[in-house]
């Protein structure tokens, strides 16, 4: 098994022939959960080291994937604990695919096993097909991915899992010319999973060329709406003094499902309404999680206040661990139905009390202060995302700690009423956020000295001894007009 291995090592270059020569995939398991906007992947390798004293595995990602691809992981299965995992841009530079180095918990001796997870989240990855409907027409989406996982590493036996949201698939791919890996129907469809492979006996495939790659497409109705954040905008400002977190979401949301063919009817929208069947790409409402214990909610657009919403609102929870499994529920209608190609602008605001996100460091004499990466829309991606955190004015000592590794970051002074020297401001930009990124908070450390907490109420002090005085001043200024001396009055 290991000398033809062996041989074909001598066709790749010197980097690739290293990785190669480390590991075998015993066996390799994709799983392609299919839905909107987002598609989760999940990728198992069973690998067994050929050389001890093994330190990192090498994963390679077709292109095209790696360009869907707006989070990914990497586990020891079982286990909860990300492991640390870099693309590597010097070796392995290949047209057609990137590498990922993947550092392993311990060494691994000759012979060790290890099953290793890479999840991995993709973006748009699925579009509307057709790509225009009319208002009563059911919605499609159709997916392709590459039919073989391609590895630097010898590969004994792989197979794909396709999870439908539903059993009823229009069409699907059928491989051709695998008769060298694969004996049965290479591509079989059982209730509301597509199964290919098992493919065998691969060679290391993660090469500059590799012809028999395929192209497979699935199909398949979805009947929920396909929203997308086109910009997101985060605004959260600490207040000491009033001992509050207000939190201000400013949202661009969109619906990327088909376009709209034709006009659209009032009346026909109406009429679905009453119907036990729904369009399923037309955006009536939504319903978002939001922090417990919030007060002072508000949703308003462009117009104005939309009334057309319910809130239940949920206590804040005793133990700040239990704070993200309680939530508040918004029911949010917007002022019209959104189909296809359609856009819709809404302001989301809330106070929440200081203590449940900031505290006080006793070693390092600083407050630490927890803000909430996003409020996320369900079955969304925000394209562009943008987080301000602003300070108490006279904070000192910021350090901030991301969840995620930000576009760009900065951090800058902030004027606004009652101020005189400014609020600290960080502000970090993202793309492409994801379900998986919705849970992140992003931690920042700063001082606050005590007379920088006296800013404003002397700042206030003064203006009001300044009001006052100029008050005294003008009531000893004689505004009346006098008749020049000299000069008699005519009388009428």
């Amino acid at each position: 098994m290991l000398l033809p291995s062996l041989l074909s090592l001598l066709l790749l270059p010197s980097p690739a022939v290293l990785a190669v020569a480390n590991f075998e995939n015993t066996a390799v398991v994709r799983s392609i959960e299919l839905s909107g906007t987002l598609t989760h992947v999940a990728t198992t390798y069973a690998a067994k080291a050929l050389v001890g004293n093994v330190k990192t595995y090498s994963i390679a990602l077709p292109r095209l994937e790696k360009e869907r691809t707006s989070f990914f992981e990497v586990k020891v299965k079982g286990q909860n604990v990300p492991l640390k995992a870099e693309f590597d841009w010097d070796s392995f530079k290949a047209r057609d695919y990137d590498v990922l180095r993947v550092t392993l918990p311990e060494p691994l001796s000759v012979g060790a096993t290890m099953n290793l997870v890479l999840e991995t989240v993709q973006t748009r990855a699925s579009r509307p097909w057709p790509e225009k409907a009319s208002q009563t027409e059911t919605q499609s989406l159709k997916y392709d991915f590459s039919l073989f996982v391609i590895s630097p590493y010898e590969t004994l036996v792989q197979r794909t899992k396709v999870k439908l949201p539903h059993p009823e698939v229009h069409s699907f791919t059928q491989p051709k010319d695998v008769s060298q890996w694969a004996q049965d129907d290479a591509a079989s469809h059982i209730g509301n999973v597509i199964t290919y492979g098992p493919f065998r006996n691969f060679a290391p495939s993660a090469s500059d060329v590799f012809d028999e790659q395929q192209t497979m497409q699935i199909h398949y109705p979805y009947e929920y709406p396909l929203v997308e954040i086109a910009s997101y905008h985060r605004h959260a400002e600490v207040s000491h003094w009033g001992a509050n977190l207000n939190i201000d979401d400013n949202i661009h949301l969109r619906n990327v499902g088909p376009e709209l063919r034709g006009h659209f009817s009032r009346l026909e929208h109406q009429k679905q309404a009453y119907s036990t069947k729904r369009v399923s790409h037309i955006i009536p409402g939504m319903v978002l999680h939001l922090p417990a214990g919030i007060s002072n909610v508000y949703y308003y657009d462009l117009i104005g206040n939309v009334s057309t919403s319910h809130l239940r609102t949920a206590p804040a929870p005793a133990k700040r661990d239990a704070r993200n499994k309680q939530y508040s529920t918004l029911e949010m209608r917007p002022r019209y139905p959104m189909l296809g190609g359609w856009n819709y602008t809404f302001t989301l605001g809330w106070d929440s009390n200081l203590a449940d996100y900031a505290g006080w460091d006793t070693t390092k004499s600083k407050y630490v202060l927890e803000v909430p990466l996003m409020t996320f829309v369900p079955s969304s991606v925000y394209t562009e995302a943008s987080i301000s955190v602003v300070l108490p004015e006279g904070a000192t000592d910021v350090e901030y700690f991301p969840p995620f590794a930000p576009e760009t970051q900065s951090v800058d002074t902030l004027k606004t009423y009652l101020d005189t020297t400014g609020r600290p401001r960080i502000t970090l930009a993202y793309k492409n956020l994801t379900d998986r990124h919705a849970l992140g908070t992003i931690h920042v450390t700063y001082r606050v000295p005590f007379l920088a907490h006296l800013k404003k109420p002397i700042a206030v002090s003064i203006a009001f001894m300044l009001f006052f005085a100029l008050g005294l001043v003008g009531r000893r200024v004689n505004l009346e007009l006098h008749s020049a001396p000299g000069l008699k009055q005519k009388t009428l």
